[in-house]
């Protein structure tokens, strides 16, 4: 099962170098794919943190919009149905066409409650709202079913229904505080959500490696190397879905712009702590001298050039950021003994400006 590769995976793999260098030696390390993270298991583990990740962002995304009546909604829910679809080949990988179908009976429709939150939210029905309350709860129990049979019992019904339920109320909980314009409650909400997706994506994929070991080479989801690259793999995703969805936020001067901008820096705090965590405070350090202005700083930038109609100053926003891969891609060849190389690295990251496309 191969799903797409992402600059967060490039990075993973790479940044991995360093710490296995710790207990091996380099050429020894390079030959084993259980030390850079590139197993099996680590892959589907991966591949699940991809899917669930999105699901979360675009979930979200799709209620907001919504509610607010915004022209891109209906594109932003019909990609939360792709996403769904997209689940299924790796579900048909493990489970099979059958298994797949089921998968796809029960996940897919859970979507629709999401209107019906909404509606109820926009017309102040609490009836209703306890109605599709109501079909949350019937999908966590029907959806943690599925999940304890297919794994027979290696991910038991009881821990997936409570990590599916805590799954819902985190995108309630976050869709309630933007309702009720609690902005830093909404995005403190968002943020722990997002979290939670890698932790259903570790015990999921777990549960898979430990039912069918053999098909996954016998190898393990829970390694030093695999927690390093799904932690990357989180803080990167949170980065893209933050930064466009800022962007965005900008752009139709929102009330919440501000703070999907403060979560914003608060993933850059966690990205760099990573950084740190394998290369030392000092990398870390760098790392955030680098990220914050001519890229996070870059996209304010493009946003006030959109309101204010100057494209000088869209010109050099788009420098700014086309300075910074360069920079960054240069940082992370050097800092991996060029395993990740330089142009390989700035060559990835120049996809970043895709982020402000729309504008």
């Amino acid at each position: 099962m191969k799903m797409k590769r992402t600059v967060a995976g490039a990075m993973s793999l790479t940044l991995l170098m360093p710490t296995a260098a710790m207990a091996a030696d380099h050429e020894e390390q390079a030959m084993d794919p259980a030390m850079t993270g590139a197993t099996p298991a680590s892959d589907l583990r991966a591949d699940l943190d991809y899917l669930l990740s999105e699901h979360f962002a675009l979930a979200v995304e799709t209620m907001q919009k919504t509610y607010d009546d915004a022209p891109d909604a209906q594109v932003t829910e019909d990609a939360l149905y792709q996403n769904s679809k997209d689940m299924l080949p790796a579900i048909e990988s493990v489970y099979g066409e059958e298994g797949a179908a089921e998968f796809d009976r029960i996940f897919t429709s859970h979507n629709d409650y999401t209107d019906d939150i909404v509606e109820a939210a926009k017309s102040g029905d609490e009836e209703a709202r306890a109605d599709a309350e109501e079909e949350v709860e019937e999908f966590v129990v029907e959806f943690s079913t599925f999940l304890a049979g297919a794994t027979e019992g290696n991910l038991p019904q009881e821990a997936a229904e409570e990590a599916i339920r805590d799954h819902e109320m985190d995108v309630l909980d976050t869709f309630d505080s933007y309702v009720a314009g609690d902005y830093e409650a909404a995005y403190t909400s968002y943020r722990e959500g997002f979290a939670h997706m890698f932790d259903i994506s570790k015990a999921l994929s777990g549960a898979i490696v430990t039912q069918m070991p053999e098909q996954f080479e016998n190898t393990s989801v829970d390694t030093p190397a695999a927690n390093l690259r799904s932690t990357l793999n989180q803080l990167a995703s949170e980065h893209f879905a933050l930064a466009t969805l800022g962007m965005q936020k900008g752009v139709n001067q929102s009330d919440d712009y501000d703070f999907v901008t403060w979560a914003e820096d608060q993933n850059t705090a966690d990205f760099s702590a990573a950084v740190a965590s394998v290369y030392g405070e000092e990398a870390g350090d760098q790392f955030a001298t680098l990220w914050q202005p001519d890229h996070i700083d870059a996209q304010g930038d493009l946003v006030a050039a959109e309101l204010e109609g100057d494209e000088e100053a869209r010109t050099m926003a788009l420098e700014n950021i086309d300075m910074f891969t360069t920079d960054l891609g240069a940082f992370l060849g050097t800092a991996t003994e060029e395993n990740l190389p330089t142009e390989a690295a700035q060559e990835s990251f120049a996809c970043m400006k895709t982020s402000a496309c729309y504008i």
